[in-house]
């Protein structure tokens, strides 16, 4: 894996479990396990990083635990905490027709249908019935529905939304 390539942060370790060095880990994907997909992790933190391979995985009690080649013992599992897990982008799996991933919705520009740039994806929120962008741009902070009735097209080409979506929503 090269530095040249998008690392998206997938979770974060937040703790150490039993004394074999295996971790506690809060994973940000749809269903926790999802992260055991991935063999090859990059930890972050503080602006270094550090690639690991997943040895195992398993959760508990609805909890990610995993144990990494090299992590043998709880203190250095211990200095592990607080490390964000990123995977490369190219080895998720392709979105289906109409689905995309939100590391890919980040940072594209969002226009309505009058042409005005309402501002650039900074987030996305989950509320259960649906997902929500989180924009930001020169007409402040918009919080648009990621379904059909308010975006009509997603060009990934170009990295822009267009939206059903007026300035004063």
């Amino acid at each position: 894996m090269t530095d040249s390539q998008q690392w998206v942060a997938m979770g974060y370790i937040k703790g150490v479990f039993g004394v074999k060095g295996w971790l506690k880990i809060a994973a940000d994907t749809e269903y926790a396990d999802s992260l055991l997909d991935y063999s090859e992790w990059r930890l972050s933190k503080n602006g270094l990083h550090r690639n690991v391979i997943l040895e195992a995985g398993k959760t508990a009690n609805g909890e990610l635990q995993v144990k990494l080649e090299g992590i043998d013992n709880r203190d250095e599992a211990f200095a592990l905490r607080g490390h964000t897990i990123e995977i490369p982008r190219e080895a998720f799996a392709p979105a289906d027709e109409d689905e995309y991933y939100w590391a890919d919705l980040v940072g594209m520009t969002v226009t309505n249908t009058e042409g005005i740039t309402l501002g650039m994806v900074t987030n996305l929120m989950e509320t259960g019935a649906h997902d929500v962008l989180v924009v930001e741009g020169g007409y402040g902070r918009k919080l648009i529905p990621f379904v059909s009735q308010y975006i009509l097209t997603v060009t990934a080409d170009s990295k822009t939304i267009t939206a059903d979506w007026g300035l004063d929503y």
